[in-house]
């Protein structure tokens, strides 16, 4: 049976150029070195200079990951921006990204689902080009967190980092087997009972400020494992796979611990994920994509290899997509 599967055709990333390491943070808040990679495997995020917006960011991730698919920006019908850091309240990101890319077709807009973005923006994207509503699509994650952290709250501050990744995906044809290549399964669940855990304390329609971040960690961690678990175990019973048949898992990045527990429950051995948090730190709608474009870039992710990705974020949010090279 012939079906149209959503391609991944190229992958870009953008890192601020300024580094700000555990040792930075420490002269500025009561931490350490020590106590922030024995909790969460951090060591360095990157911070975006004050005239860089997402939008800058989102941008250079895109136009990257279309010189790596190869294709012009006129080819693209869909732009989906994932992020919880937008330029303005309105209009959305992606139109900024539209318009620097020169396009003045098809569709743009965000999508807020904080750390899961990626995930839901790309099982977005997938719906277009499966039912043939699009062609070609950037799907994109950037975050200028930096902008909305409390920097006297140890427990939050160490956690974030800026960046953008992005993805070019392409309709094609398939046979609707798990031999195709492309967006082979995506799983997104949302529970709301949840918010008060991990928000931001401020907004348009409620404060008519921007807000800070606020995180309750011990609560975010105990649901992310099961969470994130659970989201991957659907795909599974869909598909008929286990976590031996991954050829790499590309989580949200996070926290180092969380990376560790989930592939352990999901029987994925340490030697095939993909992890940057210790760069990054939590960079939230861009994670999985600056991670994907790491490993993509530096040969280790191949095509026809099977690539599992998840996140789970405020709100909360949570999500899961297999994908094959």
């Amino acid at each position: 049976m012939s079906i149209l599967r959503s391609i991944l055709c190229g992958c870009g990333s953008y890192l601020p150029q300024r580094i700000v390491t555990n040792a930075d943070l420490a002269q500025r808040v009561d931490t350490t070195d020590e106590w922030i990679v024995q909790r969460t495997g951090i060591r360095q995020r990157h911070v975006a200079a004050d005239d860089e917006t997402t939008s800058m960011l989102g941008l250079k991730a895109a136009q990257a990951a279309l010189a790596d698919a190869g294709m012009d920006a006129s080819e693209i019908d869909l732009i989906i921006v994932a992020t919880a850091t937008p330029d303005h309240t309105f209009p959305a990101t992606a139109t900024q990204i539209q318009a620097a890319l020169g396009i003045n077709g098809g569709a743009a807009f965000d999508l807020q689902a904080v750390c899961s973005g990626f995930v839901f923006a790309l099982a977005t994207a997938d719906k277009f080009l499966s039912t043939g509503a699009a062609k070609a699509a950037l799907v994109i994650g950037a975050e200028t967190f930096s902008r909305i952290l409390d920097w006297e709250d140890r427990t939050t501050c160490v956690l974030f980092g800026d960046g953008a990744g992005a993805v070019v995906l392409k309709a094609g044809p398939g046979e609707g087997t798990l031999a195709d290549r492309g967006v082979l399964a995506t799983h997104i669940r949302s529970d709301g009972r949840y918010k008060d855990k991990l928000y931001v304390d401020g907004g348009a329609g409620s404060t008519k400020t921007v807000g800070v971040l606020r995180m309750e960690g011990k609560e975010v961690f105990r649901h992310a494992v099961v969470n994130l678990a659970e989201t991957v175990r659907h795909t599974f019973e869909e598909t008929g796979l286990t976590g031996a048949d991954i050829d790499w898992f590309v989580p949200h990045q996070a926290n180092r611990r969380i990376i560790d527990a989930t592939a352990h429950k999901l029987g994925i051995g340490h030697e095939r994920v993909v992890v940057t948090v210790d760069r990054h730190g939590n960079t939230s709608a861009a994670s999985i994509p600056l991670a994907l474009a790491e490993a993509h870039h530096d040969g280790r992710i191949k095509r026809g290899q099977l690539v599992l990705i998840e996140a789970m974020g405020g709100g909360f949010t949570w999500g899961s997509a297999l994908i094959r090279w």
